[in-house]
């Protein structure tokens, strides 16, 4: 695996335009991103309008067959907005209309067949993959809780990405990279991996891929076979246990390998996966943790998807002490394994549901495991011009009982996303209970209104919230224990949230989020502030006295340059 990593380097240092005067054995090889996405965008603009091509999407009539099955994935994405495919396809899967539910494609979304950027001289070239991608984001956040300090911020978040992957022309053997520049300024906080990785891939492996390994299935689609090693980002599920974190200004990404036999198109398909996940290390190029591997195997039967999709799987984490690690919990031998379902489709056109069930077992350190989680549902879209929809959810995720009774059963989210169980990410799949409704309008096709409330409880007082006080698990600021109370004397209503989103898509490759989100602090939040104050504590790290109620509002605007 070392060798074939090592080749991945070089075919992807080869791709990116290096300066070698800033790089080191230390530091990150510094690429001229903006110098090198300015003059490709310029030279598609120019071969555009040299050859009287305007640089818009296709029409729906000319989307290939090969793009049948990416089209569903660009249709709902958030925070695109684009008008849906005019042909029918015989694919068997099916969209979850729960919230933020559907796994970026593969491919991200991004990325495009050279044969559909719009230049004419590019248009048989259909065997080459290429994207380039660039967010920035602003936000105001007024004492934010996730921190002991209080009043105001106003980072500014900058991602780059690109893509480049070869297919079909050297079948079976294909392979991608996937190169990101993340980086945060007017940050007055203490810059953390969740906001600063420079330089980096994450995606970098190459792949057997065998189109037809297991024949067709009943709609004569192809079956394949596909073999992956190397460094890789995606999503799978409901994004809960594996996403790539696309809200977040950096990326989840692992080390290993995966098995598919099928593809999302087929009736069935089958995904095994021997993982490490990637240390993000801000400055330096990433690196595996040797000390975790994250396994497991996801059966997807879509026979009858119009009715409901059903995925069954089991994953798995296994962690060996280290004992350099930055968190208690890294410096534990861990043994987790998690069986799970999850069931999605509708109900007629009455209503459309989404329902999974996680049981957690193993050990963690000298104490058993023994956690759970669900999530349920609801939702209906109404006919009308405006497509309003209105969903009910409710999320359960154990924390733990006793402090001392050598059973944790905190749930672990792995490595799932966070935002949408709150959009200022203060809580995650993890000692919860949370009931939220959501409202959203689509006036146009380009023009989208969400409206959300949600309340969270803890569901242990004896355990944690996670994300507030400095708590976070990051590899930069050590926690100082303020987000739990092993009394319980703190209470276990951590707040509740009004949250507002209006996605705008000015072009097919222009999107632009202006997001708001209130949060009225609960009686465990107000308490940990209280117990842990500079006023009381007397020493530091200690929190500025305040309320708890916090104050978010961003602006987003998400570029896609081919």
């Amino acid at each position: 695996m070392k060798f074939i990593w090592l080749l991945l380097h070089i075919v992807a240092l080869s791709i990116f335009t290096v300066n070698p005067a800033k790089a080191s054995s230390e530091n990150k090889s510094s690429v001229d991103f903006q110098a090198m996405q300015q003059s490709v965008v310029q030279v598609a603009q120019q071969m555009a309008v040299d050859m009287g091509r305007p640089l818009v999407n296709k029409p729906s009539e000319q989307v290939k067959p090969s793009d049948q099955t990416k089209q569903p994935e660009l249709e709902k994405s958030l925070p695109a907005i684009v008008p849906q495919a005019s042909k029918q396809s015989t694919s068997y899967h099916r969209r979850s209309n729960s919230y933020a539910t559907n796994p970026d494609s593969d491919p991200p979304r991004y990325v495009r067949q050279l044969s559909d950027i719009g230049v004419e001289a590019f248009k048989d070239i259909n065997w080459l993959d290429i994207g380039l991608e660039h967010r920035t984001r602003y936000e105001w956040r007024n004492n934010d809780v996730r921190r002991i300090e209080g009043g105001e911020d106003n980072p500014i978040f900058l991602r780059n990405r690109a893509w480049i992957g070869i297919k079909e022309i050297l079948d079976p053997f294909r392979f991608a990279v996937e190169f990101q520049d993340s980086r945060v300024y007017n940050n007055k906080h203490a810059i953390t991996d969740q906001e600063r990785n420079e330089y980096d891939l994450l995606n970098a492996y190459g792949e057997l891929y065998f189109k037809k390994g297991l024949g067709v299935d009943d709609r004569n689609q192809n079956r394949p076979i596909r073999f992956r090693v190397g460094r890789m980002a995606y999503e799978a599920t409901d994004r809960r246990f594996i996403a790539r974190n696309e809200w977040r200004n950096t990326t989840n990404t692992f080390e290993g390998f995966r098995l598919n036999l099928g593809r999302e198109a087929n009736d069935w398909e089958l995904d095994l996966f021997g993982l490490q996940p990637v240390r993000r290390l801000q400055t330096k190029f990433d690196e595996a943790n040797d000390h975790l591997w994250f396994f497991g195997g996801i059966g997807t039967w879509r026979k009858w998807s119009d009715i409901a999709t059903v995925q069954a799987y089991y994953m798995g984490q296994k962690q060996t002490a280290d004992p350099n690690g930055f968190t208690a919990t890294n410096r534990l031998d861990r043994q987790i394994h998690m069986p799970g379902f999850r069931v999605y489709g509708k109900a007629g056109d009455i209503l459309d549901f989404d329902v999974s069930y996680n049981h957690q077992l193993g050990f963690s350190g000298p104490n058993r495991v023994d956690a759970n989680g669900y999530t349920i549902e609801v939702g209906r879209n109404f006919d009308y011009a405006w497509k309003p929809r209105l969903g009910l959810f409710y999320g359960y995720a154990s924390g733990d009982k006793d402090p001392t009774d050598n059973v944790d059963n905190r749930f672990d989210r792995f490595f799932g996303f966070a935002r949408p169980w709150s959009a200022d990410h203060y809580v995650i799949y993890e000692n919860l209970k949370a009931p939220k409704i959501r409202f959203e309008l689509s006036p146009t096709q380009k023009l989208g209104f969400e409206l959300g409330y949600g309340a969270y409880w803890l569901a242990s007082k004896t355990d944690r919230m996670f994300d507030i006080l400095d708590g976070n698990i990051s590899n930069t600021i050590k926690d100082p224990g303020f987000n739990r109370d092993r009394t319980g004397q703190s209470g276990d209503f951590g707040g509740h949230a009004f949250e507002g989103r209006i996605r705008y898509q000015p072009t097919p490759r222009i999107n632009t989020i202006l997001g708001y989100t209130h949060f009225t602090a609960g009686e465990f939040v107000k308490n940990r502030i209280a117990a842990n104050s500079c006023d009381t504590h007397h020493k530091h790290p200690c929190v500025d006295q305040r309320s708890g109620d916090t104050d978010f509002l961003y602006f987003e605007v998400l570029i896609s340059l081919l």
